[in-house]
């Protein structure tokens, strides 16, 4: 079909004889150059650099190329320049690079993990018991940081999704342009040509920043970024033949003395001062007919990807501001038409489905090879496309442990074989998670916790963890639990847990008057049957046997009321946000019901307790928000459920509405107004919120009329110790109160 369209567009546009012999010669410079039979011109070379975020302005250098009818016979790229211009000489359009930059979500791409709503339950179950961001490896040897900031599938989904059908695994030496992706050995230090590897790999090795991205094993070497030996390879565009080098730099420029203010900024300076001296000298390789595009690009920075519209627009001025040298490398209308046309016909491979007769995991290290096997969702006998094994392939990240995933698909006469190849992130096995929560309506109520979780997984070859949390503040606790999948790659699961806590609460009366303070501390030992609903949810029972202490500090009194029971507990819990900090799409919901079947040390009848929460996130463009709706029931002497505090009636004194029910309601809507730099957190957002709930007993009924009505106005930052909350907050008819919170608000 490639050579029937190639053919009626020269016999339309009256080039039968160049047309036709363009169509039957193999995808080089030639075949994209019909008119070469007709006016020999020089060979055009296309060398973009690498700059982060500032590369976007590669797309429009080849917007406005394409409206100047400017030929391209070569492409050599680096960084974003390999992932732009790998695309562009595999056939994509213009268009279609656009529309990735726009859709695709960056913060997701340089996060240092996989999307939250593709984790399993497990690591999602961390964000809700400690929302930092900030985790190291803790070893014997000492404390590791991560290898890179962020993870490979959101990058590689957004790689994959910018080439055409069939050209993820075309060497990159055979697309329609002639093609070089550059890479630096990250062991030898050397300068590495990227020409028969597979194209999807060789973008994803250029585009390997150190600190940024993972490194890239290919062919036994290392590689990452390659503008750390050649950020602009005018050299490797000379050496494949060009005669005329269009060499477009985007590298960002050296920062200035008052800017070196920190460890993070002077390292980022010697990478840059390095990369600048590698430009400097392919910049005096460019001759006097070559032509240097430098598009004006202050103020964007390397992560700054949210301005792509920007550095897409500085691109096409670039082009225009050069316009009066490039024209006399254009094409006629019709011969140009006639290489867009040869250039973007690339043979579409169908990706149909094929029986797998053959699943392998290669082993690599603790985790059980049978266990990657099972949670892949793949099974021996079934229908897959290329596509769909790949997927099976990185939705493997969501278990948090992995660095890399490789998936070879084969195909032969007996169907198709699969074979994984995880590369477990050493760093991982033992992690330890730091966080900081701090909360204070600037009166009295304060608060603060520091939180410690360390988890030490792939225990034994079914997969177990010892997961410990330490707390330390205005509460005091330490738990540890022992997590055990009943099989290899099991959803079954028993989890023996052991805790201490220690705490204080407030009691009011029925004006919301502080009355008292008691201070109590617990010890408790459960054992725990659940069942791991997919990815997002979970439904446990528990059988827990506790020893409780108390006593008034506030009227201070010395003796201490001890209580011991037994409980037995069902919880049912649902989670698919996308975010803790401010969710924009997902559910989170929880069940929980409790009973006391054995209670000495205080004469009251055996409590029992159920709470029910639901939130439901939304967006619509840059609006984000959710409902929640709460309710919660005590009986038999069971503890006071309580309201109050930010977004729990806002202006209301924290948890001065208490009662044996309670209700809440609420809606939550922000705007983003900016956005932090990636590697510090993400969105900067301005909301406000609409509040209703109270508590009520069978003796004085739920009434509209009783209900709490409150309002608030905040900003919220995400950050990677978590949500930051700047508020103020008041109650109809009630107190009004400004809030500090850092950490999830519920």
């Amino acid at each position: 079909m490639a050579y029937l369209r190639s053919l009626a567009a020269a016999l339309c546009c009256g080039f039968f004889l160049s047309g036709a012999l363009a169509a039957q010669q193999p995808p080089n410079a030639t075949s994209v150059a019909p008119d070469a039979a007709i006016k020999p011109r020089p060979k055009v070379a296309l060398v973009l650099s690498g700059g982060g975020a500032r590369g976007f302005a590669h797309i429009g250098v080849l917007r406005a190329l394409q409206e100047l009818r400017i030929p391209v016979d070569i492409v050599v790229g680096t960084s974003m320049g390999s992932v732009v211009g790998g695309a562009y000489a595999a056939g994509s359009s213009v268009e279609q690079l656009e529309q990735l930059v726009r859709r695709t979500d960056w913060n997701a791409v340089v996060a240092d993990r996989p999307p939250r709503d593709e984790l399993v339950y497990r690591r999602r179950e961390e964000d809700l018991l400690l929302p930092s961001r900030i985790e190291l490896g803790a070893h014997l040897d000492g404390v590791s940081l991560p290898p890179a900031a962020a993870g490979n599938e959101a990058l590689e989904l957004a790689l994959s999704r910018v080439l055409p059908p069939g050209a993820r695994d075309k060497p990159a030496n055979l697309l329609q342009l002639p093609f070089r992706s550059v890479a630096s050995d990250l062991v030898t230090g050397e300068l590495v040509e990227l020409n028969d590897t597979p194209l999807f790999l060789a973008m994803r090795a250029s585009l390997a920043v150190p600190g940024v991205f993972a490194p890239v094993r290919v062919n036994q070497r290392l590689l990452v970024d390659g503008g750390l030996v050649r950020n602009l390879p005018v050299d490797v565009a000379r050496e494949m033949g060009a005669d005329i080098i269009i060499a477009v730099n985007v590298g960002t420029p050296l920062a200035q003395e008052k800017e070196l203010v920190s460890a993070v900024s002077v390292a980022q300076q010697m990478l840059q001062i390095l990369t600048e001296q590698n430009v400097q000298r392919s910049l005096k390789e460019l001759r006097p007919d070559d032509i240097l595009l430098q598009p004006d690009l202050g103020g964007i920075g390397f992560l700054d990807f949210a301005r792509h519209e920007r550095a897409m627009k500085e691109g096409e001025a670039a082009v225009r501001a050069m316009s009066g040298r490039l024209v006399a490398l254009a094409l006629p209308e019709a011969q140009y038409a006639s290489y867009e046309l040869a250039r973007s016909s690339a043979p579409v491979a169908i990706d149909q489905p094929v029986r797998l007769t053959k699943l392998e995991v290669a082993p690599s290290g603790r985790i059980n090879p049978k266990e990657l096997e099972i949670q892949s969702g793949l099974k021996l006998g079934q229908l897959v496309t290329s596509e769909q094994a790949n997927k099976a392939g990185n939705q493997l990240f969501g278990r948090g442990d992995l660095a890399r995933v490789e998936t070879e698909v084969r195909d032969d006469e007996n169907g198709r074989s699969v074979l994984i190849k995880p590369t477990e992130a050493e760093w991982a096995h033992s992690r330890l998670r730091v966080g900081l929560e701090l909360s204070s309506d600037f009166t009295d109520n304060n608060a603060f916790e520091l939180k410690v979780m360390h988890v030490l997984s792939s225990l034994n070859d079914w997969g177990a963890e010892l997961r410990t949390i330490g707390r330390v503040g205005t509460e005091r606790a330490l738990t540890t639990q022992f997590w055990q999948p009943l099989g290899v790659g099991s959803q079954w699961y028993v989890a023996p847990t052991l805790e201490y806590g220690a705490s204080s609460t407030d009691l009011f009366d029925s004006r919301g008057l502080r009355q008292a303070r008691l201070a109590y501390d617990y010890q408790a030992a459960s054992l725990v049957l659940g069942r791991q609903l997919g990815r997002w949810g979970d439904l446990r029972y528990s059988l827990v046997r506790q020893l409780a202490r108390g006593h008034y500090s506030i009227p201070e009194v010395l003796e201490k009321q001890r209580e011991t029971q037994t409980v037995h507990a069902l919880t049912f819990n649902i989670d698919s946000l996308d975010t803790i900090a401010f969710p924009t799409r997902g559910t989170l919901f929880t069940l929980d019901w409790q009973r006391a079947v054995q209670k000495s040390g205080i004469t009251s009848p055996a409590p029992t307790q159920q709470r029910v929460q639901g939130l439901e996130a939304f967006h619509a463009g840059r609006w984000a928000g959710h409902v929640y709706a709460e309710w919660a029931r005590s009986q038999g002497g069971a503890s006071e459920n309580n309201l109050g505090g930010f977004l729990r009636l806002s202006g209301t004194t924290p948890d001065s509405v208490q009662g044996s029910r309670t209700v809440l309601g609420r809606i939550v809507m922000a705007r983003s107004i900016g956005a932090m730099p990636a590697a510090l957190g993400g969105d900067v957002r301005l909301g406000f919120s609409l509040e209703a709930g109270g508590a009520y007993s069978p003796q004085d009924p739920l009434r509209w009329g009783s209900l709490k009505q409150a309002a608030s106005a905040f900003v919220a930052v995400d950050t990677r110790f978590g949500p930051l909350y700047f508020g103020t907050g008041t109650t109809k008819g009630g107190n009004s109160s400004a809030y500090l919170f850092l950490g999830p608000i519920w």
